[in-house]
């Protein structure tokens, strides 16, 4: 479904639970290649254990937060739990900042940073995740069935 969206990239932002489902995050798209996979720990994760199954699999860990540019756009992710570090990245201004904890679907401006969480996956009605076009700042919810 993501990459159906255009997505090109995929940054997680935690609870995953169980470090064995990361590789369900490598499936390649019909050019064989697979998304780029950024991740945090979420306050259900053993951040230890993520980083090694993360570092086996290729896949960047950032803990307990993180930032990448994308097209010259700053995005800054953190799993959202911890304050301290959603003010750090604040602070640093970055284009978008994208958390979870909550499970709750929303997109607000919150000291002129553009912030985002994509809903969740479990414990969340809808199931949802996003697609963020940085150069444009469209955003796209896409409900996920578990039909």
């Amino acid at each position: 479904m993501l990459r159906e969206a255009g997505a090109t990239m995929l940054i997680h932002l935690g609870d995953v639970e169980d470090p064995d489902l990361l590789e369900e995050l490598l499936v390649a798209g019909d050019d064989g290649r697979p998304l780029s996979v950024h991740l945090v720990a979420g306050n259900m994760d053993e951040p230890s254990e993520l980083k090694a199954t993360a570092d086996r699999l290729g896949i960047e860990f950032h803990h307990p937060g993180g930032e990448i540019e994308i097209g010259g756009r700053r995005v800054a992710f953190t799993h959202g739990d911890r304050d301290a570090e959603v003010r750090r990245l604040l602070s640093t201004r970055p284009d978008y900042l994208c958390h979870g904890h909550t499970h709750l679907a929303a997109d607000r401006l919150v000291e002129g940073v553009r912030v985002v969480n994509p809903g969740a996956l479990h414990r969340a009605r809808p199931f949802s995740v996003a697609v963020l076009e940085v150069d444009s700042g469209r955003l796209e919810s896409i409900e996920v069935r578990d039909d």
